[in-house]
């Protein structure tokens, strides 16, 4: 048996004749390696230059989840379509949480690298979008800042 992680292989017995299994085998705790499985199966595979991918579309799309959780995109205008607005609103949440589960299925393939790809993409997407470093205006503190409202775990 392989604890180490990759396939494991057992043996049972079907009557007479021995039957191998290979199974997954998932890491339940942090690994650093490029050898890991995130998001789909097979991905990366076990070149470099796809575990780099890797982290680099992990770190985007953390990124992409700060952008959304801070954007304003949405104009207001005292005619605008109410409906418009909150379908469009809608699908924004969507996205959000859509690409907030595949940020998070990613860490928990405990790999160490996607974990800090993860955190400084989020740290990278606060930095610009979230923070007072790149504001050029004070913002009053009643004045609506984003389209949607704030994440909760």
């Amino acid at each position: 048996m392989d604890h180490g992680g990759g396939m494991m292989e057992t043996n049972t017995t079907n009557g007479t004749t021995p039957v191998h299994h290979k199974m997954m085998m998932m890491h339940m705790t942090f690994f650093w390696g490029s050898h890991a499985e995130i998001l789909f199966s097979g991905w990366p595979g076990t070149r470099p230059g796809m575990y780099v991918l890797a982290l680099f579309f992990v770190f985007i799309l953390a990124v992409v989840v700060e952008y959304l959780s801070h954007s304003h995109l949405i104009k207001e205008k005292n005619n605008s379509n109410h409906l418009v607005g909150g379908l469009t609103q809608t699908l924004m949440h969507a996205v959000r949480i859509g690409l907030s589960y595949l940020v998070m299925l990613a860490v928990m393939s405990f790999n160490t690298g996607i974990f800090i790809a993860v955190v400084g993409g989020h740290s990278v997407g606060f930095l610009v979008f979230g923070s007072r470093v790149f504001k050029r205006t004070e913002i009053p503190p009643y004045e609506k800042r984003t389209d949607l409202p704030p994440m909760t775990c």
